[in-house]
């Protein structure tokens, strides 16, 4: 009795699919990869580790902690701070405000003064004190 095989056997793995599979695979991640955020909204923060630096002239809307409202330096009572904030933009193309708020009050002050720049269409920029 013989019990040799005619062929020896060889071990192989078809590859030739793997190709195409590998390919779907990463179309399908980057397809995904784009859609799972596709936007992602920036904001400043009270406490940066950088800061921005701007090239035009600008406005200064300070707001104390006491709820006092100061333009460039000069106090403003609430009541004519959106007509003084127009007044001291004329004459700016582009204007920017640079809103310095004390971190002691709530947002809803910080809400109240950008719904006044919302409201004049004034780019309002939130300032920022570097945390080194």
């Amino acid at each position: 009795m013989k019990l040799k095989r005619r062929h020896k056997f060889t071990a192989e793995v078809a590859t030739s699919s793997l190709n195409d599979i590998m390919f779907f695979l990463l179309l399908f991640f980057l397809i995904i990869a784009t859609v799972a955020n596709p936007n992602v909204i920036k904001i400043l923060l009270p406490k940066a580790a950088t800061s921005q630096a701007f090239s035009k002239r600008q406005v200064a809307l300070t707001v104390t902690a006491d709820k006092l409202y100061f333009i460039n330096n000069k106090q403003i009572p609430y009541e004519q701070l959106e007509t003084e904030l127009l007044a001291s933009l004329k004459g700016i193309d582009d204007p920017t405000v640079v809103l310095r708020i004390d971190q002691s009050l709530n947002v809803q002050e910080l809400v109240t003064v950008m719904g006044i720049g919302s409201k004049l269409k004034i780019k309002m920029v939130l300032a920022t004190k570097s945390s080194t």
